[in-house]
């Protein structure tokens, strides 16, 4: 396979793809805007510290083996991590806190004596049904093509197994659901929140997202150096199998002749000749012609009504105090219906839920607290207004007051003023174009929406789509299916191609638009 490709973003869809599609002999080129690769998956310089910028939660480590196994390397030969005993502390106030486990045995147990014997039992049901939902999905759907229905899987799935059908519960919401499990209200709210880990509401989101809870239950792993070590592990395997990786290359134009791709242009005015051309970015940025009028017709456009959520995102060097921090750890709201009702009205919470990664906690089971100050990334969700909203600084002033008081109630204290720096769904506009702010995509909102979103294939021939945005769902496992869905499909419509016809594709030119090319 000889195929010229251009991969608009280095995110990790992005960088999945340019790895697979050069391990079988494509001639790839990776344009990233920024001058990282990773997309979200960065880092940020804060009072002389670098902080982890983008996602903080490692699961599903089956994909990045299999991974590196396709080009004939192993992920523990580049990246360093370790199973994290302690998944996520979780408090709701100031007297006392709930921790997952790695051990499910360990959870049930800390459900019980949070909360009773039959919260315990409530648990057990609510996991062993994650698992099944999980199980009967993750073939035919996480690793499977995309459809545009529910038909085509459910054939891969076997029309015969009405059981396995009916356990993926795409009709029921998952609030509801969740009430089957647990009275606790503390309880549906810790669990709800896994809705939020693809951007959605717990409110509007189908039952079948209690999948991610298991998931993560299954391991969570702590990388040395955060996501962001993974993203360039990642782009080292690309560049071994022969890919080129530029970054500071912001590409303004695909370019297409003869019905199909032949290319991408840069803002610099380079000419990059291509015959595939893979968007790792949000399928909205296409839509809204910010690569050209061809690559907007080549996909639908995504209303801002259907947008996942924004965050607000803290990125912090700071002393804490009051609150025994590990790896990962979530303070609720005390009202958590509000806080989406507020969302959803396009403000930001009063009185938000904080979600408050200690990078510098959970090396070691036994490793004592950093002294002095720590690197922090906090996150509160958001809405997807980044594109109609601008965010002043009285606004950053009081998000920031009410994530504090969050933290307070439940007895973590920081510094005040706290050395940060703030990221706002506008920010994340400037960063995301079209997106409005919005960090995972389309919500998974109602029982269609997983089936809604964009997978490899466009309307344009040659030109493909993958990252967080697209088939089949957000996050950082998903975005590296994204990648080697979107690889698995180009091979076989070159494969397709090289059988049918002879694939040259002479260059081409279209109308400029305005720069993008950085991903998620």
């Amino acid at each position: 396979m000889s195929a010229r490709v251009a991969v608009i973003g280095a995110g990790i869809g992005g960088l999945t793809s340019a790895a697979l599609l050069a391990a079988r002999g494509c001639d790839v080129t990776v344009l990233e805007k920024e001058a990282w690769v990773g997309g979200k998956a960065r880092r940020v310089s804060v009072d002389g510290a670098e902080i982890d910028g983008g996602p903080t939660v490692f699961t599903y480590r089956r994909v990045f083996e299999e991974l590196f196994a396709a080009c004939n390397a192993r992920l523990d030969d580049h990246i360093t991590a370790r199973r994290a005993d302690i998944i996520a502390r979780h408090a709701w106030d100031d007297s006392g806190t709930l921790d997952l486990f790695a051990d499910p045995e360990a959870s049930a147990d800390a459900v019980g004596a949070f909360a009773g014997a039959e919260a315990a039992r409530g648990y057990r049901a609510f996991a062993a049904e994650a698992q099944r939902i999980f199980e009967v999905l993750e073939d035919p759907f996480l690793h499977g093509d995309k459809a545009s229905t529910p038909l085509p899987m459910m054939w891969r799935m076997g029309l015969w197994k009405m059981g396995d059908m009916l356990a993926m519960r795409p009709f029921d919401g998952m609030w509801n659901a969740l009430g089957e499990h647990f009275t606790d209200p503390r309880l549906r709210q810790l669990f709800g929140r896994y809705a939020t880990y693809c951007g959605s509401s717990p409110f509007a989101a189908p039952a079948t997202l209690m999948l991610i809870a298991h998931l993560e239950a299954r391991g969570v792993w702590l990388i040395d150096g955060g996501i962001h070590a993974l993203a360039k592990a990642i782009a080292g395997l690309a560049e071994r199998q022969g890919a080129r990786i530029r970054t500071g290359a912001a590409v303004a134009e695909v370019l297409t002749a003869n019905g199909r791709t032949s290319g991408v242009r840069l803002a610099s005015g380079d000419v990059i000749a291509a015959d595939i051309v893979i968007c790792n970015g949000d399928p909205a940025a296409l839509a809204t012609g910010r690569f050209g009028g061809d690559a907007a017709r080549a996909v639908p456009a995504i209303p801002p009504a259907k947008r996942s959520l924004s965050a607000l995102v803290w990125y912090a060097h700071t002393a804490t105090s009051g609150f025994d921090l590990t790896h990962h750890n979530v303070f609720f709201s005390p009202d958590y219906p509000r806080e989406f009702r507020e969302i959803a009205a396009g403000a930001t919470p009063a009185e938000p839920t904080v979600y408050v990664c200690a990078i510098d906690r959970g090396a070691a089971a036994d490793a004592p607290p950093p002294s002095g100050r720590e690197r922090l990334q906090i996150i509160v969700n958001a809405p997807a207004n980044g594109d109609v909203h601008a965010y002043t600084p009285e606004e950053r002033e009081q998000c920031t007051r009410a994530m504090m008081a969050t933290l307070r109630r439940c007895g973590l204290v920081l510094e005040d003023p706290l050395p940060h720096r703030l990221m706002t769904p506008q920010d994340w506009e400037g960063l995301f174009p079209a997106t409005g702010g919005a960090l995972y995509g389309r919500a998974s909102h109602g029982w269609a929406a997983s089936f809604q979103r964009q997978g490899p294939k466009t309307r344009l021939p040659g030109l493909y789509c993958t990252g967080g945005a697209t088939h089949p769902a957000a996050g950082v496992p998903m975005a590296a299916l994204s990648g080697q869905l979107a690889a698995r499909v180009i091979a076989k419509d070159l494969a397709s191609m090289k059988t049918s016809r002879p694939a040259a594709i002479p260059g081409g030119m279209s109308t400029r638009s305005a720069t993008t090319g950085s991903t998620g």
